[in-house]
């Protein structure tokens, strides 16, 4: 998976991009035609069709998956949660750890069933009833509990600081297709909500489609039906498009955004995103880069600044911090003072006095990434390090799979496993969403393998801040937590990369989300996707 492609890809935006394998041309289930109602997007990236919001760690699929359902509340144009199944926000009791939701009576799945208050019980706390991968975001859930037909209470162990901005936005699911392992096996990839689109075909590793739900509850769509193929290969993807060949892709190279832009028949479209690519180290004690003299001296070897604006400046900028600007919108930490005070800048002479006897004369570090732009970075790092004298420096391009066992998923690896990776992740609105999936203590083996023990109240800084209710608590908090990894560089905010698309112009209304997995947003409050 390239910049999107999200582990945690459940609604709520948490998960790690990386990069995938494709399955040919893409063009699955056909050519673009124009017709009025139906539509072919072309992702960048294959799905792992795991079409389940409550087990779906896939941005690709979600995409599909999100016509689909409906949500509890739903995303606004940019990164603000709106009531759709719900009435409107939920009252707020008991410091802040319970929440009572009303929802919208008469609305029915595809299958003719109510959406009840118990399918939205259900689906709180379906996560941690079935062990999802994605159980860590809700396993402050104490109870889910319905009032009445309407009504749901849900109690939470502590005050959870990002509930209210994020977390319950979910995606609401009928309990009646769910209740044995069997039925949510083929729930998977048969999915049922309430959404203003169904399943209509699919064809694994090949295509889906959707059509229109002419009963849909709120604004019918314009579209009547949609095809998903995918096309990792994105010179072929650029070429699709400019031949008419599909009506929508998404991810525009960078090298070939100016020309797509002043191309007759097509539009391009570009939205800020929470993504976040990071640089992380082997911190452990046996490894090199365990030393955070090792660490500083690999960062101040390249110029991360000019990476990105030489080479991915349509469509990518530099980061200070462990979080994306859009998500420091609603936070104010003071980000461009922090890139002046801490942010390692381009200084070979000072990489080289850092390393120089930390190191061994022959150190061959191992800089793992997949084959996108970020295996471009980690060919410029290993570069740079050749130019410093450590011939040995490797930079390995891996397939996403194989890229996770080797790092995320590598519990105990060797200093000859890695000593650095670049991945990504998209998170959202907190930095919750940040800094406890990829850096606390908890996470290592499921989101993260840098081992890095920091001070005595950095863990615990990320919890606290965690079950505060409190915003300027959490605020204080946050703020010691990035400072010390920009001080101490177990991992380097490396850049936010954007949401691109390109459509042909006889596609209306087409608007990116920062999101990933809710492009194309096909109806919305904001748009209504139509094909002249």
């Amino acid at each position: 998976m390239a910049i999107a492609g999200c582990i945690g890809g459940n609604g709520n935006g948490n998960g790690t991009d990386g990069n995938g394998a494709g399955n040919g041309d893409g063009n699955g289930n056909g050519q673009a035609s124009g017709d009025p109602g139906t539509m072919e997007f072309t992702q960048e990236l294959e799905r792992d069709e795991d079409f389940d919001p409550i087990h779906s760690n896939d941005a690709y699929s979600m995409q599909v998956a999100k016509l689909v359902f409906d949500s509890l509340y739903t995303w606004d144009e940019g990164l603000g949660l709106e009531p759709q199944l719900a009435v409107d926000f939920p009252d707020v009791e008991r410091d802040g750890t319970r929440y009572l939701y009303e929802i919208q009576d008469g609305i029915e799945f595809h299958n003719g069933e109510e959406v009840t208050a118990s399918d939205v019980a259900h689906s709180f706390m379906a996560y941690q009833e079935e062990d999802s991968v994605n159980e860590a975001q809700f396993d402050m859930i104490e109870s889910a509990e319905v009032v009445d037909d309407y009504q749901v209470q849900v109690d939470l162990e502590h005050p959870y600081g990002p509930w209210e901005l994020d977390t319950m936005g979910i995606y609401v699911v009928p309990e009646g297709e769910r209740e044995s392992e069997d039925e949510r096996d083929a729930f998977n990839t048969s999915p049922v909500g309430s959404g203003p689109f169904v399943w209509s075909d699919f064809q694994h590793n090949e295509y889906v489609t959707l059509e229109r739900n002419d009963d849909y509850w709120g604004e019918l769509p314009e579209i009547e039906e949609i095809t998903f193929v995918d096309n990792v290969d994105a010179a072929s993807r650029v070429a699709e498009i400019r031949a008419g060949d599909t009506d929508a892709i998404a991810d525009v190279p960078n090298d070939d955004w100016d020309e797509l832009e002043g191309e007759d028949g097509v539009d391009v479209h570009l939205t800020e995103s929470p993504s976040y690519m990071h640089l992380t180290f082997n911190c452990r004690d046996d490894a090199p880069t365990g030393d955070a003299d090792v660490r500083r001296g690999i960062c101040h070897a390249f110029s991360m600044t000019d990476f990105v604006e030489s080479r991915l400046e349509n469509v990518a900028e530099p980061l200070s911090a462990p979080i994306p600007p859009i998500t420091n919108e609603q936070w104010g930490f003071p980000l461009d003072e922090w890139h002046e005070e801490y942010y390692p800048s381009y200084d070979p002479d000072q990489a080289q006095e850092l390393l120089d006897g930390a190191v061994d004369d022959d150190w061959s570090p191992r800089i793992l990434a997949p084959g996108d732009h970020r295996g471009d970075l980690a060919e410029r790092i290993v570069t740079r390090l050749h130019e410093l004298g450590y011939d040995g420096a490797e930079a390995v391009t891996l397939e996403f799979g194989p890229l996770l066992e080797q790092t995320v998923y590598n519990e105990d690896p060797s200093p000859d496993d890695f000593q650095a990776y670049l991945l990504g992740w998209t998170g959202g609105p907190d930095p919750d969403a940040y800094l406890y999936n990829l850096y606390h203590e908890s996470q290592v083996g499921i989101n993260q393998a840098h081992f890095y023990e920091g001070s005595a109240d950095f863990h615990d800084n990320i919890v606290a801040a965690r079950q505060s209710a409190d915003q300027d608590e959490r605020y204080d908090l946050y703020e010691d937590v990035m400072i010390e990894m920009l001080e101490e560089l177990p991992s380097l905010p490396a850049y936010s990369f954007h949401n691109t698309m390109a459509s042909r112009d006889y596609v209306q209304d087409l608007v990116p989300h920062p999101q990933v997995q809710y492009n194309p947003r096909l109806v919305s409050s904001y748009s209504n996707v139509s094909i002249e």
